[in-house]
């Protein structure tokens, strides 16, 4: 599964607040390079700039997230990882072992905030059999050509215009603001 997961171009997120009548969030992910097999039961993916932060504040509040692959090619799979996440924000002492995984990213673009980390307590997969093909073409330059403008104290003030980012939808706490300064890379 690990070989499956790691060849795929994209991978869906899904967490939810404890709160019945909270707001579930799914989001895909898919930057090359921005998701890491730590060890056989710990996952990480770059958490990058966006108009939310329902995954931070779910998993600050309650840890638990699905992570899902579709096969778009080749023979039909799907896995899902269940399990435990939280974010690992830039001034964490682990974060520079952390970003060693991450050798193909460039931090000064996208907007990077966290690492996400999760530990699996459930791998499974199923057929996939009626999950479409679809052909990978490249990865969209948009994000970066959209956030590689800012620096630490403008990556700063976007956040803190985004009505989503410091305080979820449902109103959990979400990125720590004033966001701390990118570690300078070694």
């Amino acid at each position: 599964m690990r070989a499956f997961i790691e060849a795929q171009h994209i991978f869906f997120t899904a967490t939810a607040p404890l709160d019945g009548d909270g707001t579930v969030n799914l989001s895909p992910k898919g930057l090359t390079g921005s998701f890491a097999v730590l060890d056989e039961l710990t996952l990480a993916y770059l958490d990058f700039a966006g108009s939310n932060a329902e995954t931070i504040a779910h998993l600050r509040e309650n840890g638990r997230i699905t992570l899902m692959w579709c096969a778009f090619e080749g023979p039909p799979n799907i896995v899902r990882v269940h399990g435990r996440g939280e974010p690992v924000f830039r001034d964490d002492p682990r974060w520079d072992g952390l970003m060693r995984h991450f050798p193909d990213i460039d931090v000064t673009v996208h907007g990077l905030r966290a690492i996400i980390v999760v530990k699996a307590e459930k791998i499974r997969d199923t057929c996939g059999y009626a999950v479409p093909f679809m052909t990978y073409g490249e990865d969209r330059p948009l994000h970066a050509s959209r956030f590689a403008r800012e620096d630490d104290a403008s990556l700063d003030a976007y956040f803190h215009k985004k009505e989503h980012v410091a305080t979820s939808i449902d109103g959990l706490p979400g990125l720590p603001l004033p966001l701390p300064p990118l570690p300078p890379t070694a």
